[in-house]
């Protein structure tokens, strides 16, 4: 599913309403009937008054015609248009089939503004996403009542005063939202981590824009979908062996860290790696071999951390496909040179890597490393690990567009983890997550996803296809173990158990 910046949404209204075709004042009417039904689903009682307020252009306009199909329905609705100015030609329309209904109200001063009952519902309608300049006035006013009045918002494609390509001031006037019914596609302000508090849990409605449009557009914003993912999962040929699916060297684990290797392992083997060959410091040998004994264990010269592989033999990095490297690793000096050495030699090779954790810890601190990840490898830091590899973001936009320089600058894929893990790539794309839920922010859920994307790649994979779908099958896997446990009790083993789940649900 593509992300359209507030342009291009205005160049998908503008060929929906050329090549269907439809008159603009209908297509708002199909939006608004589809905000309605939603609208409906969600809140079925009409116990509760409505009052909608509306600004003077189009968003304005959804939200007279979203009251007069909720008038048409009984519920108990008021609506209050503020500002003295004429509006948009559709809002003007859809007013002078409002005209005669008492329940109108024209606001022009704050002490007009209505009292709010804490349980009435509110609809937002001022502005919508062609917004980019802060509200001031009476909009602002406005604003501040509805968020003070401690009532259920519900915001008619964006929260007014929100931009849908760009980031607020902290003090700017936002309408804070508990729902957000937006118009077919997500914006990219609404998978941001500072706009929660705006946006609240959103839907996409579809108010069916044209599909030839939407499929020819460049965007460099995108959302997974289920279905899309289903796509990309490849089923398995009846006449093969473990050795079509990859041979995988996992370097983790460290004196007190083990834990993150056994996950890291774990989640590699559910996820169809064929052999997976795990290096440890010597502490780790048998915690490694009672807790995954599908694994193959080597074990480092060192006692309690990684230092170095072997040139000859088991570990040698020439039989393997793909390494991944970082969890619990630690960050000591020989570790350092350890890491330097792989990196160089899996570069030689060409050799595609999956880093994470201490190992992007590491190369945070000595950036040269960096020049040295081979091309198409994948980096999964969360936020803090990414400011180390950059720089400390002024925001969630400034950050992305740190994602995509360096995913460009160091030709990798990085997925960038969070409640929608961005995923960032060479040609300067991200790909907004869908899955997981809050559960899964817990210590190990990282080591997981880091198993299952090097499975991945082990079976060939290209690095966009399992950067996609790893990230997708992790959250999946989280929201699946959630159904049988609250998000408070889940842990990163219960992510692992259900990955077989996640499976299965995209054949």
């Amino acid at each position: 599913m593509k992300i359209l910046t507030a342009s291009q949404t205005r160049q998908a209204d503008a060929a929906t309403i050329q090549r269907e075709p439809i008159a603009s004042i209908d297509l708002m009417k199909r939006a608004s009937h589809q905000f309605t039904q939603r609208f409906v689903q969600q809140f079925p009682e009409h116990n509760c008054p409505v009052y909608i307020f509306c600004g003077l252009g189009n968003n304005g306009g959804d939200g007279l015609a979203i009251a007069r199909m909720l008038l048409a329905q009984q519920y108990d609705v008021s609506v209050f248009i503020i500002g003295s100015k004429a509006g948009s030609d559709d809002f003007e329309t859809n007013l002078k089939r409002l005209a005669d209904h008492p329940s109108v109200h024209r606001v022009t001063d704050e002490a007009q503004l209505p009292s709010l009952p804490n349980l009435s519902i509110i609809i937002d309608a001022m502005f919508g996403s062609g917004l980019n300049r802060a509200l001031e006035g009476l909009y602002a006013q406005t604003v501040e009542a509805i968020n003070e009045s401690g009532c259920t918002v519900v915001a008619v494609d964006i929260p007014s005063g929100l931009y849908a390509d760009s980031s607020v001031n902290e003090n700017d006037p936002v309408i804070q939202a508990d729902f957000t019914y937006t118009f077919q596609l997500p914006k990219l302000a609404f998978l941001l981590p500072q706009n929660e508090v705006y946006v609240g849990s959103w839907v996409t409605v579809d108010i069916r824009l044209d599909t030839k449009f939407l499929q020819e557009i460049d965007t460099q914003y995108h959302y997974l979908t289920h279905d899309w993912m289903k796509e990309l999962r490849r089923e398995r040929k009846v006449h093969s062996h473990k050795g079509n699916y990859g041979k995988t060297l996992l370097i983790s684990g460290s004196y007190g860290k083990m834990g993150a290797a056994v996950l890291c392992s774990r989640a590699c083997a559910r996820s169809g790696v064929g052999l997976l060959t795990v290096h440890v410091p010597r502490c780790g040998y048998e915690i490694m071999q009672i807790s995954v004994p599908e694994a193959m264990v080597t074990v480092d010269r060192h006692q309690e951390y990684f230092s170095s592989l072997p040139q000859q033999g088991a570990t040698s990095l020439e039989n393997y496909d793909v390494i991944g490297i970082g969890p619990g690793l630690g960050t000591e000096e020989e570790t350092v040179q350890g890491l330097e050495a792989m990196l160089k030699t899996a570069n030689d090779r060409g050799m595609r890597i999956v880093l994470d954790a201490d190992a992007l810890n590491i190369c945070g601190k000595n950036r040269e490393l960096l020049e040295l990840i081979p091309e198409n490898s994948i980096l999964t830091p969360h936020p803090k690990e990414f400011e180390r590899l950059t720089e400390k973001a002024q925001n969630d936009f400034h950050r992305l567009d740190l994602l995509r320089d360096f995913c460009q600058k160091y030709h990798v894929y990085t997925t960038l983890k969070g409640a929608h893990t961005a995923i960032g790539t060479p040609k300067g794309s991200v790909y907004f997550n869908s899955s997981g839920n809050p559960g899964m922010a817990t210590g190990g859920s990282g080591d997981v996803l880091t198993g299952i994307l090097t499975a991945l790649i082990a079976q060939k994979y290209d690095s966009l296809s399992a950067a996609l779908l790893g990230v997708y099958l992790h959250g999946l896997a989280g929201d699946l173990a959630a159904e049988k446990r609250a998000q408070e009790s889940l842990i990163a083993s219960d992510i692992i158990e259900h990955l077989g789940a996640a499976f299965v649900s995209l054949r």
